[in-house]
């Protein structure tokens, strides 16, 4: 039997267009100020952990949260096109007020998680699920006994989480995809197992990091 494969499973930092509940998708938004203090202190969180490989989206908010990691650890990044966000086809750009006032008949069968429903252009939950765990599985099985970093995005680790716990696609969400928070997984053959979610220890002592900020300064 192989040994498992540990993940950390990380969301990028913060963007403007987080803030303002606009879609992303797979379209190229910027970590904001918050975000870059985000992935800053998760940088600082892992640099001692025994990182071998570092995954990411190629999408510029995962790829910067992850070369800050890489800066901290002094392990490369390594873009993954395959862990960008679900392709949200025409809900891109768009508020979720918008898409609700706009496109109301999608925005339920986006509410309800239908998981054939994909926006015009864009992908289902079902084919975003095959992409990402298949994607995630042949990762984790390079490393087996080691200790590998995927920085990705809140679609992505939805599936992860659900892929973990054997939820199925439209089962209600009752945890947390936080900004730059620290999910942790294994991953056998057999497949994903939870073992930790939505550390944020990190980014809950912003007081002490400024002070830190400022005495380095």
């Amino acid at each position: 039997m192989s040994e498992a494969s540990r993940v950390l499973a990380i969301r990028h930092g913060e963007t403007t267009w987080n803030v303002a509940t606009r879609i992303q998708g797979q379209l190229d938004v910027g970590l904001n100020d918050t975000g870059r203090w985000q992935a800053g202190r998760l940088a600082q969180a892992l640099a001692g952990e025994p990182i071998t490989a570092i995954y990411a989206s190629d999408l510029g908010r995962a790829f910067e949260t992850a070369q800050h990691v890489s800066r901290a650890t002094g392990v490369p990044v390594i873009p993954e096109p395959s862990l960008r966000e679900r392709h949200f086809g025409e809900f891109q750009g768009r508020t979720f007020a918008d898409i609700e006032s706009e496109l109301p008949e999608q925005a339920m069968l986006w509410r309800t998680r239908d998981p054939d429903f994909a926006p015009r252009g864009g992908e289902s939950l079902k084919q975003l699920r095959q992409r990402v765990v298949s994607t995630a599985q042949l990762l984790a099985a390079r490393h087996p006994g080691e200790l590998i970093v995927m920085v990705c995005h809140g679609g992505v680790l939805d599936v992860l989480y659900r892929a973990a716990t054997r939820l199925e696609l439209q089962a209600p969400r009752t945890w947390a995809l936080g900004n730059a928070a620290i999910n942790r997984l294994l991953w056998t053959p057999d497949g994903f197992t939870l073992v930790g979610w939505a550390d944020t220890q990190h980014l809950e002592r912003e007081a002490d990091a400024q002070s830190l900020d400022e005495t380095s300064t």
